[in-house]
């Protein structure tokens, strides 16, 4: 049976919802999370890769507003597990975070996924690749999504191997923005996949309820 405030609220709904995998536990972006998000975002090198401007303190708490009450966004904060369990302490655990995009209210079958891992200690341990694949699993069981695309910059080369490696396939490439697209069809074969490949998908409906 399923939640019934996903029922009611499908994607606002993550803002009491909190993902359990093995190395990675993924949170609804908070207002305290903000100014470490905001020191990640005066990277030049992350502003690059994710083709995002830099903001201001200000600008940033205003876009946590407006991603918790837009209906075509779904955010989670990557907190690392371990370091977590350690010290209960959010902000000191987050690495990232990870987003789906939607078109329009109506469209729920196609969305756009992203992934960042910031903190370079947490890189090449697989907590980009579980986090990628919980935010999957949530959101083709609680959402429907039907199709998943991600759009990578040609010189990411670790990002075009780790969703080549989940399944994806190059569908379009523009040199003008340096830019390929890569396209994921679910089915049950995949979703099969997704759940050999986790060794722990755990939901917590209530999580700041």
């Amino acid at each position: 049976m399923k939640n019934p405030k996903v029922q009611n609220n499908k994607m606002i709904i993550n803002k009491y919802t909190r993902i359990i995998g093995n190395h990675v536990i993924l949170v609804p972006y908070k207002e305290e999370h903000v100014p470490k998000y905001h020191q990640w975002m005066t990277s030049e090198e992350l502003q690059y890769f994710t083709g995002s401007e830099p903001l201001t303190l200000e600008q940033e708490y205003e876009m946590q507003k407006s991603w918790q009450r837009d209906n075509n966004k779904l955010t989670f904060i990557v907190l690392h597990k371990n370091k977590f369990e350690e010290s209960g302490n959010e902000i000191d655990s987050m690495i990232g975070d990870t987003n789906l995009f939607f078109a329009t209210p109506e469209d729920r079958i196609c969305a756009e996924a992203e992934i960042m891992i910031a903190e370079l200690w947490a890189r090449g341990k697989k907590c980009g690749w579980e986090a990628m694949l919980l935010m999957f699993l949530y959101s083709i069981t609680h959402l429907e999504v039907k199709q998943f695309v991600v759009k990578i910059t040609l010189d990411n080369v670790p990002s075009i191997s780790m969703f080549t490696k989940i399944g994806f396939i190059e569908v379009s490439k523009s040199e003008v923005f340096q830019e390929a697209t890569f396209s994921k069809l679910v089915d049950e074969d995949w979703i099969k996949w997704l759940h050999e490949n986790l060794e722990s998908f755990i939901i917590d409906y209530k999580y700041n309820d």
